[in-house]
């Protein structure tokens, strides 16, 4: 009996030893992707923040009044003034039946509960 016993100890010990070698390269190789990933998002924010700076550089408001006076007749644009704008009072907003409509046969979603105030 104690020869079978050590048999089954020694490949109990074995198979873990593999599993523990398989676990471990496994595990080096999700540390390898974490450390691309992170390194692939740390490129992608330095590029978010270049587009960023590059946004910021071209909507500058000396550069757009610049191109604004240049384009000026071919855009038929017109010079701001107080009169363009209006009033709050002036916006015409949908009625709400508009967005919900008549509200005519409502349905039930609770279903049939008892009189007394008790649940099932």
């Amino acid at each position: 009996m104690r020869p079978f016993i050590y048999v089954l100890s020694f490949i109990a010990v074995l198979g873990l030893g593999f599993w523990a070698y398989r676990e471990h390269y496994e595990t080096r190789e999700a540390l390898r992707d974490v450390q691309s990933l992170q390194a692939e998002i740390a490129d992608l924010r330095d590029a978010l923040a270049l587009q960023r700076a590059e946004w910021a550089y071209l909507n500058r408001p000396t550069r757009l009044r610049e191109l604004a006076g240049l384009n000026f007749d071919r855009l038929n644009l017109l010079p701001l003034e107080p009169t363009q704008f209006g009033d709050v009072a002036q916006v015409a907003y949908p009625a709400v039946e508009e967005f919900f409509g008549q509200i005519d046969n409502p349905v039930s979603v609770i279903g049939d509960q008892p009189a007394t105030g008790e649940f099932p």
